[in-house]
């Protein structure tokens, strides 16, 4: 059944319990030829791959780690409709050899359900460690299936399971292995399974497993039955007092109490326990689930994710900023004047689409080491011991433990938050975390709060940012209650929580989960930061001169984006944004390209334009470019030291805590410019720098005329908790689909300005019927979660 059409001999499908190995054994067959998606209609991961079996080429499907074809979630509901499909040839079953009774439950069922099934029992030193020794000639014989036992983490464990599976490619056996469901149960299968001979074959299982789910009771099959019409619901129903009647028990129930009792018994006829010690596994466990230990140690490692991701990672921001900046940027512009042409297409080609190629690109060391370091963590057994550490805090908002990991990340940069989502077992964790992921403030927020808190808050700077972070956590967790509360009524579904034994981290394995990750980003999000980055780029170089609209208008007062927000910014004037402070409604709209590019923005339109323009253009050095940008690499790694004593960029505000009176003035520390697009997102590494400016004291003027404290306090509170940058936004709707993507935008902007005019006119405005409006839109924006949550967040059509 393969699909000749693709190029594909026979379709496998490989299925186990979460922490099984299957991802192992998946990588250990396919190796890099992956392809990674989602399965037709929701947000599952759906991961193929392709391998050489003899003569024939094979097509792998790796399912979502189940523990039951029961589907009581999405994952589980993909695995069940795939396997129901018929398209698969195989069905490869990895048990965990030390956890062997629980795992087999998934086989009985793809037993009873007809399907060709090749056994994998997997970790088969571990098992040999834990002094488990199986007879695994008894256990095939038992279960009547082919099966073989291999180690995942050996190289040789490939030729084992490709051998196997070309034996049962031609010749695929299926097993006869019956649970005994005791007299009453046989009694009713019996009475109804003829009757359901053409459902089962329309759904390519056996007659006695669609009995057997239609007495369990579950919903998929009641209503396939229903729709045929083969079974009267009164005959049913009568079946099933019958049985709970004689048994006292519910039928699912006895069905399951079934399995489990035949398991026990297969396992102690198959497995030898030939001793008891306590294992590594055990003793570090002692430690890391510790009461009082488990969660610092945790948070430990969390730390060292977020600091390797953002100081070391960050090392080649600059590297990937200034090479693709000089290819796709300068480069661009270089040609395309050589080529003569317009300076439309420059702006489009070069100022957009090379600014957008180059703002993905710089999001590519981040991401690539956060997922390298969360995959360290996965493979060595370490991460499953997160979801029991923290799952009892998280409970709290409606989330499950492991949630707990991308809100951290979201810290050092929202992107990477918003993908390690996947890592999330249902469709409501993910998408409750990546509505909380954007409040937990960005490193790319800071140089926004440090230009401010330098100019207003100067012997307290540390306590203001402190505070804005403080602020963002509180409003994820009241995003949390909000969406608990509205749209997913009630406590998570309680889950079994598996703790794998810890393994040595394999590297193959990791930089193909790592690449596999990477890549989602560049193809998937990617062309959504493309075509925002494109469009905003435009709109900051198109603009109005003595000879008519052109281009080349960056960060200017004649902008179509300057004039937009002078337009806009009556609409701030109730959170302290008068009307002739117009530039702070500019740098809201060129931070939703990159948030530290709103720094850059208020620099050029306080009075710097016309000097940047007297410079003239300076002459594209392609080699100097590329220069700079690998000689940039050193120069950052050198900086971790000190970046590792100073995680959170503290130092940044005291390097610009000054009182008015001693704001920067010539040779004097100042806050740099940020370019507006293609900004090296370090933060606030690169906000302030002790370089000779002359602009900075005319920035730190213009902003004290501007703002007053309160109103510049309030314009942070907008900075913190509006609009994510348009990298953040890509992600959001690549992981969450367009409506709910563009809900979390309406959501976080609406909330940010109710918050910033709040705070503003409680402390200095005064004005009461702005203040009922603020409340009036904390109200408003419960009632239409309330109201319309499940349709916004595409839950419900």
């Amino acid at each position: 059944m393969g699909d000749k059409n693709q190029g594909y001999d026979y379709t496998v499908a490989i299925v186990g319990n979460p922490n099984s190995g299957k991802t192992t054994i998946f990588n250990l067959l396919t190796g890099a030829n992956q392809r990674v998606g989602n399965w037709p209609g929701v947000t599952v991961e759906k991961k193929e791959g392709t391998f050489q079996c003899g003569e024939r080429m094979v097509n792998l499907v790796d399912l979502p780690g189940i523990y039951s074809v029961s589907a009581t979630s999405e994952d589980e509901r993909v695995a069940r409709d795939y396997l129901l499909s018929g398209e698969a040839d195989l069905v490869i079953d990895i048990v965990d050899a030390s956890n062997l009774e629980r795992n087999l439950y998934l086989t009985i069922q793809l037993i009873e359900m007809g399907l060709p099934v090749l056994l994998v029992l997997n970790m088969m030193d571990i098992a040999e460690k834990s002094g488990i020794r199986i007879d695994l000639d008894h256990l095939a014989k038992h279960l009547q299936l082919p099966l073989i036992g291999v180690n995942g983490t050996d190289p040789r464990s490939r030729d084992v399971v490709l051998r196997k599976v070309q034996t049962l490619l031609g010749e695929p056996l299926r097993s006869s292995f019956q649970v005994s469901y005791g007299n009453e149960l046989e009694e009713a299968i019996e009475r109804l399974q003829s009757t359901l001979l053409p459902l089962a074959k329309k759904l390519h299982i056996t007659p006695r497993y669609a009995t057997i789910k239609l007495i369990e009771g579950d919903p998929y099959m009641e209503s396939l039955v229903t729709a045929e019409g083969l079974v009267d619901l009164r005959t049913l129903t009568k079946e099933k007092e019958r049985i709970r009647h004689v048994l006292k028990d519910e039928p699912d129930t006895v069905i399951a109490d079934a399995r489990y009792g035949a398991i026990h018994g297969i396992v102690r006829d198959v497995t030898r326990k030939v001793r008891q010690k306590v294992s590594l596994t055990e003793r570090i466990d002692r430690i890391a689930l510790h009461k009082v230990f488990g969660i610092p140690l945790f948070l430990f490692a969390m730390y060292l994710v977020f600091l390797v991701t953002m100081k070391v990672g960050g090392a080649f921001i600059d590297f990937f900023d200034l090479f693709f900046g000089t290819i796709f940027v300068d480069g661009g512009t270089a040609l395309l004047r050589w080529l003569g042409a317009p300076s439309w297409v420059i702006a489009a080609l070069a100022g957009g689409l090379g600014t957008g190629i180059q703002t993905v690109a710089t999001f590519i060391p981040v991401i690539f080491t956060l997922f390298f370091a969360l995959s360290i963590l996965e493979d060595s057994g370490y991460m499953s011991r997160t979801a029991f550490v923290m799952d009892r805090f998280m409970k709290s908002i409606g989330l499950p433990g492991k949630a707990f990991v991308p809100l951290l990340v979201g810290f050092g940069c929202t992107v990477p938050a918003i993908l390690g989502t996947r890592t999330l077992d249902s469709r409501r964790d993910r998408l409750m975390t990546i509505f909380m992921s954007p409040f937990m403030s960005c490193g790319a927020r800071l140089p926004v709060y440090a230009l401010f808190a330098a100019a207003f808050f100067f012997e307290s700077a540390g306590t203001v940012v402190f505070s804005l972070y403080l602020v963002g956590i509180l409003y994820a967790i009241l995003t949390g209650l909000l969406l608990k509360a509205t749209v997913f009524h009630g406590e998570p579904a309680h889950f079994i929580m598996e703790l794998p034994p810890y393994h040595r981290p394999r590297l193959r394995h990791i930089l193909i989960h790592t690449w596999l990750r990477l890549k989602i980003f560049l193809f998937r999000a990617g062309k959504v930061i493309l075509g925002m980055v494109l469009v905003l780029g435009l709109l900051n170089s198109i603009g109005f001169s003595d000879e008519g609209i052109g281009f080349g208008h960056e960060n200017t007062e004649q902008s179509l984006l300057a004039l937009a927000g002078k337009k806009i910014t009556p609409i701030f004037e109730p959170m302290g944004v008068r009307g002739e402070n117009w530039p702070a409604t500019v740098g809201l709209f060129t931070g939703i390209l990159a948030k530290e590019s709103v720094v850059g923005t208020l620099n050029s339109l306080y009075g710097q334009t016309e000097a940047k323009k007297e410079e003239g253009e300076e002459e594209f050095d392609l080699w100097g470019g590329i220069r700079s940008a690998f000689e940039s690499i050193p120069t950052n790694l050198a900086a971790i030291g000190e970046a590792l004593l100073d995680p959170i960029g503290w130092k940044t505000t005291e390097a610009t805590g000054k009182s008015p009176e001693e704001a920067p003035r010539g040779n004097e520390t100042t806050i740099d410019t940020v370019k507006p697009v293609g900004e090296s997102q370090q933060g606030a590494e690169g906000a302030v720098r002790n370089e000779p400016n002359q602009e900075g004291s005319e920035v730190f003027a213009r902003l004290r005329s501007s703002f007053s404290p309160v109103g510049a306090f309030a314009y942070l509170l907008f900075v913190l908790l509006y609009f994510p940058c348009v990298a953040a936004q890509g992600a959001a709707i690549r992981e969450l689909g367009i409506r709910a993507g563009i809900a979390l935008a309406a959501y976080m902007t609406v909330l940010a300005w109710a918050t910033a005019v709040l705070y503003y006119q409680v402390l200095e405005g005064g004005k009461v019927g702005w203040i009922a409006l603020s409340l009036g839109i904390f109200f408003l924006i419960w009632a239409i979660f309330a109201r319309f949550g499940k349709k916004l967040l595409s839950l419900e059509q």
